[in-house]
């Protein structure tokens, strides 16, 4: 009798074990096969960062050896139909560009972010963080747009000349990378914990002081990470550049002349660029993708300075 009673409660012993064995089977299937579908999409990512490296040197360091690398770093005049190819002026005119963009951007992009993050109330929170996430979706054309018939007729207005400037350049490219240093910086400020704040607190220190004192410096990594993104998005910008800075080839000579970057040199001439001159673009296309390389490699340097 008692095996008679035991035996049901066996089987059902038995196929429960069946039934966890069968998921512990499917379950490290699905991790399997999600390991090898991560890796895929690494291997792929990895991938296209060496192809366009390969597309890149491949085509642009011959061009480099037939005009002559010092020539072409050090050259200041471009002028294809006569084979003379400097890229001095788009150089720095890039850098230019780009300092002013940080000097208008990173400033206010991070003051803002602390304002966000510590000072403003949900109310106004809840319509200036939608306004701030809306920058980053408006194409580059319509800051291109705004900056040719607002910044460029008031900077006509107030200096002279034909308004088309590093100085436009730079205020559009301010604007442009708003939503990037906001955004991450105000997550990294959040994501500081409530310890630092509240112990600040505690040591007699006042709200102000404890967020720019204890918060802010917990986060300089985060805000490092936000104006290292912008500083690549005003390098790679192209088209409202190519509207308000004038695209001149002339050595920058002043923030109210014109001058031309090296992403609009590409674009500008690539549509009808052939032979030396196509190539001469690509190996632009090798400075700029070095000299983003060397940005990235400071902020490498500097983040491994702090964690030690």
């Amino acid at each position: 009798m008692n095996k008679r009673r035991q035996t049901p409660d066996g089987t059902k012993g038995q196929s429960r074990r069946r039934d966890s064995g069968s998921r512990g089977r499917r379950a490290r299937i699905v991790e399997n096969a999600m390991r090898i579908l991560f890796l895929i999409a690494a291997l792929f990512a990895a991938a296209a960062v060496a192809l366009i490296c390969v597309f890149l040197f491949a085509n642009g360091v011959p061009a480099m050896r037939k005009i002559g690398l010092w020539s072409f770093l050090s050259g200041r005049l471009w002028a294809p139909e006569r084979d003379i190819y400097g890229v001095l002026p788009m150089i720095l005119g890039s850098v230019y560009v780009t300092a002013g963009a940080i000097l208008i951007g990173v400033p206010t992009g991070i003051l803002s972010a602390i304002f966000l993050a510590r000072f403003c109330p949900d109310r106004l929170h809840r319509i200036l963080r939608p306004a701030v996430d809306l920058l980053a979706g408006i194409p580059s054309v319509v800051y291109g747009f705004f900056g040719l018939t607002v910044i460029v007729p008031g900077i006509r207005a107030i200096f002279g000349g034909s308004g088309t400037s590093m100085l436009a350049a730079s205020i559009v490219l301010g604007i442009m990378i708003l939503p990037t240093i906001v955004g991450v910086s105000e997550s990294a400020i959040r994501a500081v914990p409530d310890s630092y704040y509240e112990g600040s607190l505690a040591l007699g220190a006042s709200h102000e002081r404890s967020v720019f004192r204890a918060v802010v410096p917990a986060a300089k990594s985060g805000i490092l990470s936000a104006v290292i993104l912008g500083i690549g998005r005003a390098v790679g910008e192209t088209m409202a550049v190519v509207m308000v800075a004038g695209n001149q080839t002339v050595m920058p000579s002043g923030i109210t002349k014109g001058l031309r970057t090296l992403t609009a040199n590409i674009v500008i001439e690539m549509g009808y660029a052939a032979d030396l001159h196509r190539e001469a673009l690509i190996a632009t296309g090798v400075v700029l993708f070095v000299f983003i390389l060397l940005i990235n490699f400071c902020f490498s340097l500097i983040t491994r300075r702090d964690r030690t």
